[in-house]
């Protein structure tokens, strides 16, 4: 079986992946199961030429294909933070507690039709011959007024979702990978593979 390393060390996310792109005939191996060990420098300005940066560098050592996102959310109130720097926000130690307890703060007595927000998702393929593809979705809701629900992870208990009257926490994991931005983008990977 052919493999398919996705650069990302985060479980959740590999848990994902094996869901949606399950029957591709690709064995889905995160860095870590590959036995690679590296820091990637995010330094690019937007959520696809990180993705990108992070599927090159793991592709130039193990030359198989490999798939890498970067993702986060947007705050349209908030000048679009966290942004990429969604992971890092308030500090790369902080758990998402704090974070989201500080971005419910920063919004106290906004009104709902101006806590727009979006988690964007972009996926970027790099292939054993080193051609690349990218992929770029995203997941519309607003931020919420409190920290609810226990699925999911990240920012997903403070972003709401008024199609379904709940935070992206409180779905199934089944109803997230449906709409998720990080669905989306996988499935929309999934054709161009």
């Amino acid at each position: 079986m052919k493999k398919l390393i996705f650069a990302t060390g985060n479980e959740n996310k590999v848990r994902e992946i094996r869901e949606i792109m399950g029957d591709l005939g690709y064995e889905v191996i995160s860095m870590k199961e590959a036995g690679i060990d590296i820091d990637i420098d995010e330094t690019g300005t937007t959520f696809a030429e990180n993705a990108l940066i992070k599927a090159k560098a793991v592709n130039e050592i193990c030359h198989e294909l490999v798939l890498a996102d970067d993702s986060g959310l947007e705050i349209d109130y908030l000048g679009k933070e966290p942004g990429i720097y969604s992971a890092r926000y308030l500090g790369h130690d902080t758990p998402y507690s704090e974070k989201n307890r500080m971005i419910l703060e920063r919004l106290e007595g906004v009104p709902d039709e101006e806590r727009t927000a979006r988690f964007v998702c972009a996926v970027a393929a790099v292939f054993p011959d080193g051609k690349s593809e990218v992929c770029v979705e995203t997941m519309e809701g607003r931020i919420g007024h409190e920290i609810a629900g226990e699925n999911g992870f990240g920012y997903d208990p403070i972003f709401f979702l008024p199609e379904y009257g709940k935070t992206s926490a409180e779905i199934s994991p089944e109803e997230k990978n449906a709409i998720s931005h990080r669905g989306k983008a996988l499935r929309a990977m999934k054709e161009k593979l």
